[in-house]
């Protein structure tokens, strides 16, 4: 699905008007839905999510959380749902599955750290501590109940926010923000703008941790793809944002192609690209999650990035006084 593009309109425009009544019966379900006690994990469980739909940068946090428990000295392991694979209940072997199996987030995570795709989250979890986790970052289920979050981060898109501030299908948001504020414990507000920030200052109004960060490019590959004339395409959320992040880096982005997220691309596309690409002599290039959907040997080059976090003392600080608590 690829949102519309008036869910980003900060005053609600006639067809979020037209359309509020679902969203008030689908935020209104889910409200109902996060409101249910879960049961407790086997090791500390860190939950990564999102209060709206659309890429915000929640996988990249969930990698950035990683390295910090690792560097508190945590064995961490990644729990997804696993969106768009058929597999259920496995440890994620990038050598062996698919995007297709497992999807496309759970192989970026999983180069980093053991990696669980499960669709009941409770079972996933023990499959992590059966792998040594002693921590476990769940990648997503922010709005699922089953599993009890000792650390439940939001991450947010600075520059769009919480766009009309309406419940799907009106806006974006999978539950109206004020069901959230109770189960967050700190905000990601990734990149800059004005939406970021008052949902930041709204966050420490209610005595919750704000955290800024931003996207950072691989120094390598923008160096590489700096001067060259591409074809840019992706299917995430937001694709304007890759797309911006590569002219940031220097690449001459000539044309860009944007496709639904976790679009599953099949063999006629990535032709028309190529095609498109070989006549107008441009290199095409794409982000890592869709990537990992191409054939390893098809002629597409990668803009990795990695998350920032401005001031990680306080998160760190977090973190180690929810993984200690939870132990004793």
């Amino acid at each position: 699905m690829r949102p519309p593009a008036f869910w980003w309109r900060e005053a609600p425009t006639l067809p979020a008007r037209l359309l509020a009544p679902l969203g008030r019966l689908y935020g209104g379900h889910v409200a109902r839905r996060m409101a249910r006690s879960g049961a407790p994990g086997p090791v500390p469980v860190i939950c990564v999510g999102n209060a709206a739909l659309g890429g915000a940068g929640k996988t990249p946090t969930a990698l950035a959380l990683a390295d910090l428990l690792r560097s508190l000295g945590h064995r961490p392991a990644f729990l997804s749902r696993g969106y768009g694979g058929r597999l259920d209940g496995v440890q994620v072997d990038p050598a062996r599955h698919g995007a297709a199996e497992v999807g496309d987030e759970p192989l970026l995570l999983a180069r980093v750290a053991p990696t669980v795709v499960a669709r009941d989250r409770p079972a996933g979890a023990a499959l992590c501590a059966g792998l040594g986790a002693d921590v476990i970052v769940m990648d997503d289920g922010l709005q699922n109940p089953s599993l009890r979050k000792d650390l439940a981060l939001a991450v947010f898109d600075a520059g769009v926010g919480i766009g009309n501030g309406l419940a799907c299908p009106a806006g974006p948001l999978r539950a109206p923000l004020r069901a959230h504020w109770p189960l967050i414990d700190a905000v990601v507000i990734v990149g800059t703008g004005a939406p970021g920030e008052r949902i930041a200052r709204e966050a420490e109004v209610r005595g919750i941790l704000a955290v800024r960060a931003a996207l950072r490019p691989d120094p390598q590959a923008a160096t590489a793809l700096a001067g060259r004339p591409v074809l840019a395409f992706a299917g995430i959320g937001r694709p304007d944002k890759f797309f911006a992040s590569l002219r940031a880096a220097g690449a001459e982005v000539r044309a860009t192609r944007a496709f639904p997220d976790h679009h599953r691309y099949r063999p006629q596309d990535l032709a028309a690209l190529t095609r498109e690409a070989a006549r107008a002599g441009l290199t095409l290039v794409t982000t890592e999650k869709d990537r990992v959907k191409l054939p390893p040997d098809a002629a597409v080059a990668t803009l990795p990035v990695r998350l920032v976090i401005a001031e990680d003392g306080a998160l760190r600080a977090r973190l180690a006084a929810v993984t200690r608590r939870s132990q004793t």
